[in-house]
């Protein structure tokens, strides 16, 4: 899907003065505090390819303005630095520092294209799309338990992946080595295109990767057996024997690579033939290798430097993909299931809805569109960040 940049850009214009959430937008980035968003970075992309960095604004009559004014074709999303982006060039070279930003991650199905069969670069499909259903759910869940973050926003990225923005105070204070040190956690698939083994547990397996294991078995089967059919040639059951630890079964499963059998008889034989391996071997953790096998091939694979990085932007929620014409809407962890990017309305589409609408002329145009929930559950979002982070400040303020 494509779409003509000069529609686009007439489309844009209408979508900046009557539909994009400014109050509920401004109220998440500011967090209780215009000055807090005066020294936030905007980056806005014009037709072109044209990049306008170090934008940033005071209050939101600025930032529309601004908007309605430029008519970017994309909008991206920096840190917050201790002077307002803005004047950055009036301070001398080494003084414009980024101090906060919320923890985000980039999850791009590109990065899987090593494990799926069904499409490749930029292409997706429903089959391909439970590798991203299996990512949110996992992430979601160990940013909450494992780090005790509450105020996630999962964003779809309008084409190919997903987002998520982490808003708690405790998480955007963090340092990059705090990041890192969350990127490196969630990071378990690594390896350049010539390593065949890209997983290596320790021997007693952090709990946190028996809860990733037990998401992915809730898809393995409908993803890999069924869409991917990952066994499904002596091409593919070699590339899974060279997830298996050198030098172990791969002389009793010749036959088995060869094999006419479907996904699923070859996977219950691997399995099989493994435990028995391990039994007489009294392996200790005999369950390790397949949990390597499983994890190489549905765990989430994160662009770490997107998370590592103070400054690095990110593309903003609502705003438009450039090349698909739709609109990146926020959705929540647990309704992934239910998620379909391919029915994420576009640009034109929502713009259509308006103007057809025939009910009750004081509702207000988001509310006459397909973004209507998407905008709601934002708002809720967005209240909940600034009623936590007013409770942080009074709680820091109180007299011991």
């Amino acid at each position: 899907m494509s779409v003509d940049a000069g529609e686009l850009e007439e489309l844009l214009k209408i979508y900046y003065s009557r539909l994009f959430p400014y109050k509920p937008y401004i109220d998440w980035l500011s967090y209780n505090n215009l000055d807090y968003l005066s020294k936030r970075e905007f980056c806005f992309t014009l037709n072109g390819d044209i990049y306008l960095r170090y934008k940033s604004f005071s209050n939101q009559d600025e930032f529309k303005k601004e908007l309605k004014t430029v008519n970017p074709f994309k909008i991206d999303v920096g840190a917050v630095y201790n002077i307002k982006p803005k004047d950055h060039k009036s301070f001398k070279s080494g003084s414009f520092t980024a101090v906060e930003r919320e923890v985000v991650f980039d999850i791009d199905m590109t990065d899987y294209d090593e494990v799926r069969y069904c499409c490749s670069e930029a292409k997706i499909c429903s089959d391909c799309w439970v590798f991203m259903k299996i990512a949110v759910r996992i992430i979601d869940e160990a940013l909450r338990h494992d780090f005790g973050f509450s105020n996630l926003l999962w964003v779809y990225s309008g084409r190919r992946g997903v987002h998520c923005w982490v808003a708690d105070e405790n998480a955007r204070k963090l340092t990059n080595s705090g990041r890192g040190a969350i990127a490196d956690y969630l990071s378990l698939v690594i390896g350049g295109d010539q390593q065949s083994k890209k997983v290596t547990l320790p021997g007693v397996p952090h709990p946190s990767i028996k809860r990733s294991v037990n998401t992915i078995a809730r898809y393995f089967e409908e993803l890999m057996i069924d869409s991917q059919d990952f066994l499904g040639t002596e091409e593919k059951c070699q590339k899974v024997l060279g997830m298996l630890p050198p030098k172990t079964i791969q002389d009793d499963l010749k036959d088995w690579v060869s094999s006419n059998h479907d996904s699923k008889t070859k996977w219950n034989k691997l399995k099989g033939t493994w435990s028995t391996y391990a039994g007489k071997r009294k392996l200790f953790n005999k369950d390790n290798a397949i949990y390597e096998v499983v994890l190489q091939l549905c765990y989430p694979r994160l662009d770490v430097n997107v998370t590592k990085g103070l400054n690095h932007l990110l593309k903003s929620p609502f705003s438009v993909h450039p090349k698909t014409g739709r609109v990146c809407v926020p959705f929540l962890a647990k309704d992934v299931d239910t998620f379909d990017p391919f029915i994420v309305p576009t640009l034109k589409e929502v713009i259509t809805e308006v103007d057809n609408w025939s009910g009750d002329p004081k509702v207000l145009d988001y509310a006459k569109t397909s973004l209507k929930s998407s905008i709601d559950m934002f708002k809720s979002f967005a209240k909940k960040c600034r009623m936590e982070d007013s409770e942080e400040n009074k709680e820091n303020k109180m007299d011991w």
